[in-house]
């Protein structure tokens, strides 16, 4: 009788703490860590990096890891009912309904909408019922959630299309701050600084509450959110260090509001969640830009008929500075996405 009575329990509450992971997954608006779930995307993620050492180059990773995001959302619900039918497993055996295998027989039927096994005890009827409606309920909520998913992954990506159109293939920061300076002037870009700081807190909020949306890659292998971001911060950084003239304000705030958003997802998956960025290939990892590469940045702006301060080395202090409020975040998720690099000049 004690073993029926905890395993009854147990089961109430492994069918509880599953219902409370899909309520907190999409209906709470709240970027809460919902552990059930990153074990699940961990563990489909490790399939994925093994599939992903083995291609021999960078586009055929990308086709493959394009499959995970999508692979663990819908082996989400999945996940769900079986755990949910686990839990009403063990219920029912508590209820004396008979032997192992004719309580997950009676689970399984009534999780799915069966009907194939039946029950001539009434409480046990009710608790067919419960366990059908959480049946429907669990697809439900993936169902009803994922336009909401489709449709923050369209407006995210098209501000990344819009981006290398504007600033070249591959996309640098300082071919961006020269279509800035398109009609003589960086000064009379606020509704494009504008645009892109509501992005940003878009970023924010949706990669936070929904993060599998991070994982969701570009239809284009060079195109990434996380490459993105970086490519506007670093715009914004040479602005503000290299060219003479005074700081829009507006291009202030959107510096602002990208450094919130990547250092709040970066510290979402850093220090909630634990998930570490696993390297698929060695000597990867995309080199910080040096001086080198800022000299030519400000070499091309100069082409471009920018003004720029005569302090080189000062110039070049503050691009530090400003990128090093960015750059850790930038790097984690540049890994942890398996995003393309990201130049400044070339």
């Amino acid at each position: 009788m004690s073993l029926r009575i905890v395993t009854g329990l147990g089961g109430m509450v492994l069918v509880i703490t599953t219902l409370s992971a899909a309520i907190r997954s999409f209906v709470l608006p709240r970027n809460e860590v919902v552990r059930m779930n990153v074990w699940v995307f961990m563990s489909i993620r490790s399939v994925f990096d093994v599939a992903a050492k083995m291609a021999n180059s960078y586009e055929r990773r990308d086709r493959i890891m394009a499959h995970y995001a999508p692979v663990a959302l819908v082996a989400l619900p999945v996940v769900w009912e079986a755990l949910v039918s686990l839990g009403y497993v063990g219920m029912y055996w508590a209820l004396g309904e008979g032997s192992w295998a004719r309580c997950y027989e009676l689970s399984g039927s009534s999780l799915l909408t069966l009907g194939t096994t039946t029950t001539h005890k009434v409480y046990i009827e009710a608790l067919t019922y419960s366990e059908a409606t959480l049946g429907l309920l669990l697809l439900t909520l993936l169902l009803s959630y994922l336009p909401t998913i489709y449709q923050a992954f369209s407006r995210r990506e098209v501000t990344v299309a819009l981006l290398e159109l504007r600033a070249g293939t591959p996309p640098t920061a300082a071919r961006l701050l020269g279509w800035l300076n398109h009609d003589g002037s960086v000064q009379n870009d606020d509704k494009q600084w504008a645009a892109w700081e509501q992005w940003f807190v878009e970023i924010e909020e949706s990669h936070t509450s929904l993060p599998i949306l991070s994982f969701f890659r570009s239809p284009q292998p060079g195109r990434s959110w996380v490459t993105s971001c970086g490519l506007i911060l670093d715009t914004a950084a040479l602005l503000f260090s290299v060219v003479d003239g005074p700081q829009p304000r507006q291009t202030q705030l959107t510096f602002k509001a990208g450094c919130l958003a990547l250092n709040r997802v970066y510290r979402f998956f850093d220090d909630r969640t634990g998930i570490q960025p696993a390297s698929l290939l060695p000597n990867e990892d995309a080199p910080d830009p040096d001086r080198a590469d800022f000299d030519l940045a400000c070499a091309e702006l100069q082409a471009q008929g920018l003004t720029l301060y005569e302090d080189r080395a000062g110039a070049w202090q503050q691009y530090q500075e400003l990128r090093s409020r960015y750059a850790s975040a930038l790097d984690f998720l540049a890994k942890l996405t398996m995003a393309p690099g990201l130049k400044i000049a070339g």
